[in-house]
C-alpha cells in the first residue's frame, strides 16, 4: 500500500491554490469541480463537499494535524510570506533550536497548520 495524497478542506479553492503556489511553489496537477490536486500530493477540497461527504460539519483550525514542508532559505520564506499574506495568524514565529535548526509554524488562510523548518 502506498499514501498516494493528503486532502485538506478550503473556503475557496482559487485562493488556495493561488496560497499554495504562492509559497510552497505547488502546481496544479487535476483541477476537477471542487477537487484540485497539486504537485506533491496536496489536495484542495471544497469545504462544502467535505461537509456533504460527513454529513456534518468541518471543524476548521482544530490543530489534529499540520502540513509540513523544509526549506534552506527559511528567513527568505518568511519575509516573503509576510509580504504576500500579512494577515497570516502564527503559532510560533520563526525560531531557532539550540541545535541549529530553524522553524516558524503558522495557519494557512483556512486554519490548517503549517510548519516549516529547515532540513536536518
Amino acid at each position: 500500500m502506498k499514501l498516494k495524497n493528503v486532502l485538506i478542506t478550503v473556503s475557496n479553492i482559487e485562493e488556495s491554490k493561488k496560497f499554495y503556489h504562492d509559497l510552497f511553489g505547488l502546481d496544479v496537477i487535476l483541477d476537477t469541480d471542487g477537487n484540485i490536486i497539486l504537485t506533491e500530493g496536496l489536495v484542495l477540497q471544497d469545504i462544502n463537499i467535505w461537509k456533504e461527504a460527513l454529513n456534518g460539519d468541518v471543524i476548521m483550525q482544530n490543530n489534529a494535524s499540520e502540513l509540513y514542508f523544509e526549506e534552506t532559505n527559511i528567513e527568505n520564506f518568511v519575509d516573503n510570506l509576510k509580504q504576500k499574506y500579512p494577515n497570516i495568524k502564527f503559532v510560533n514565529e520563526l525560531t531557532t533550536f539550540n541545535w541549529g535548526q530553524k522553524m516558524v509554524r503558522f495557519y494557512d488562510l483556512d486554519g490548517n497548520l503549517i510548519e516549516v523548518r529547515t532540513p536536518m
